[in-house]
């Protein structure tokens, strides 16, 4: 078995049979795929039961979050290559195809490959976006010349539904990120050790298509994003980090923190901003990405701003 396809799975009936349809059309047909339900209370299940592909498997657990899902299925995975589909989103059919082409042919041994995206709906690819941020087709291994905009960058674009990787670099750094139902950044906590140690391709060409559901989690949220995960337990990352690299990664996690401590700003959260800015605060900090934003959002006078701001929107809208 070459690759292993892996659903997360979690009330998404009125999906996951296009997300299904997407891999059962990949050209590349060496696959098995694990569907791994994890706690769903609508017909999802049925629908994946009574789907009639022999190479789908469902696995079943109570509702942990999509860390833990993708973890299940790493464990009950067969491929050497695993590649993660959101059960609302789907692939375009050369999307595997593509993926294991660059990881065999490249001459360097690759921990992964990761792909573009088109926005649905709309149907907008987002390669000229990446590529004014920095990135660039190829391989890549951050080192101390890397910037950290680039490496932030690069850890924005790497998401499972268009990264394929290696089965063995995935349980070498732990999977995703499962504490505490964990459903934002899972993901980023292992990219992170990955873009830290190993060498990784990417394409800017799109090859899948990102479901932007209006009542979705990530859309939908009455405040703002639970802090990231590699923000809460940095040590994890710290200690992943090769010792060359670990200034970097000290401007890596400032920066997200001090992003983060605006977003909690504005919402009114100004303590937990100011503890994070705190936590993450070094000498050069101010040459650094949402510093002096960060200053005022941890403050009750960035909170203030932050309703007013909510206000406004409310009005408009």
């Amino acid at each position: 078995m070459r690759v292993t396809v892996i659903i997360p799975l979690y009330n998404k009936a009125p999906y996951v049979e296009r997300a299904l349809a997407s891999v059962v059309a990949q050209t590349f047909v060496d696959f098995e795929v694990i569907v791994v339900d994890d706690g769903s209370t609508d017909t999802s299940v049925k629908i994946v039961e009574d789907y009639m592909d022999p190479r789908v498997r469902l696995v079943r657990q109570r509702n942990m979050g999509p860390g833990a899902a993708r973890n299940r299925g790493i464990q009950e995975a067969h491929g050497d290559l695993l590649a993660f589909l959101d059960a609302d989103d789907e692939w375009l059919p050369e999307y595997l195809a593509e993926s294991v082409r660059l990881l065999d042919e490249s001459r360097i041994r690759l921990a992964s490959v990761t792909s573009g995206y088109i926005i649905d709906p709309g149907g907008k690819s987002q390669e000229r976006a990446w590529r004014r941020r920095g990135l660039r087709e190829g391989v890549h291994r951050v080192g101390t010349h890397t910037g950290p905009a680039l490496f932030v960058s690069m850890l924005a674009y790497l998401t499972p539904c268009t990264t394929v990787a290696r089965s063995s670099v995935l349980r070498r750094w732990g999977g995703f990120y499962d504490g505490s139902h964990c459903r934002y950044a899972e993901d980023a906590h292992l990219w992170l050790k990955v873009l830290l140690n190993e060498r990784v391709a990417i394409t800017l060409k799109p090859l899948a298509r990102v479901h932007i559901d209006v009542g979705s989690l990530s859309h939908n949220l009455p405040g703002p994003h639970p802090v990231e995960p590699f923000l809460l337990h940095p040590e994890e990352i710290e200690a992943a980090c090769p010792p060359h690299l670990r200034g970097l990664l000290a401007r890596i996690l400032a920066i997200r923190a001090f992003k983060t401590a605006c977003v909690l700003g504005y919402w009114g959260h100004w303590h937990e901003a100011a503890e994070l800015v705190r936590r993450f605060e070094g000498p050069g900090a101010w040459r650094l990405p949402y510093y002096v934003p960060a200053l005022v959002c941890r403050t009750r006078i960035g909170a203030a701003l932050g309703k007013i701001s909510r206000m406004i929107v409310s009005a408009r809208g």
